[in-house]
């Protein structure tokens, strides 16, 4: 586990990641982050973007697991669909 630092926000609301914690999660410019935030707390989780195949590993299992389960296509996408429309 890394030391407390302290960083400010600045007047473009960016957050400078100090340089130690930055070498310690191997974080490099152009990262990609999900961000969370809740009262007084902000959590920001890097994300791990697949290589190409991996996601095409990602998508044959998903294809055998809907096959297996007897899940369409056509009802995958009704329910993404409902699930986007949740969050509007």
């Amino acid at each position: 586990m890394s030391e407390i630092e302290i960083t400010r926000l600045s007047s473009k609301g960016q957050i400078v990641i100090p340089k130690d914690l930055r070498d310690l999660l191997d974080l490099r410019e152009g990262e990609l982050f999900a961000m969370y935030g809740e009262g007084n707390t902000l959590v920001l989780k890097k994300l791990e973007v697949p290589s190409v195949s991996e996601f095409e590993e990602i998508l044959k299992k998903g294809s055998a697991i809907g096959k297996k389960k007897k899940i369409s296509r056509k009802e995958i996408l009704k329910a993404i669909s409902e699930l986007r429309n949740e969050g509007s």
